[in-house]
């Protein structure tokens, strides 16, 4: 086992690219993380969901918001704007969208890579 390991998004391990935005990934040891880039009008519904052919994200997100409003919003109604600063925890089964006129960049920790 490697005693250190250093990687940078500014030479990322793969991009995922969608209309609207992408995902820039580091794969570390049996890790990934990646660095979402939205762009103002992504919308998961609306740019991911024909993609992956699920109603909702069914990813789970453990992120870091560097800039950018990023609104998530569950059936039941529950929503919230993750701001920057924000660290966050979202389940399965949400949409999310960008708001305001500003990307929305953050760093996600979990739920980058597709479950097999």
């Amino acid at each position: 086992m490697k005693q250190l390991e250093v990687k940078s998004f500014s030479s990322p391990s793969e991009v995922k690219k969608f209309e609207k935005g992408k995902v820039e990934l580091i794969k570390i040891s049996n890790a990934a993380i990646g660095k979402m880039i939205y762009e103002p009008g992504w919308k998961w519904s609306k740019h991911v969901k024909p993609i992956v052919k699920t109603e909702l994200c069914m990813a789970t997100h453990y992120m870091y918001m560097i800039s950018g409003t990023l609104r998530v919003r569950f059936p039941d109604g529950t929503e919230t704007d993750i701001k920057p600063g924000s660290v966050a925890l979202i389940h399965p089964g949400h949409d999310a969208w960008v708001v305001g006129d500003e990307p929305a960049i953050g760093i996600d920790f979990e739920g980058v890579l597709e479950k097999k």
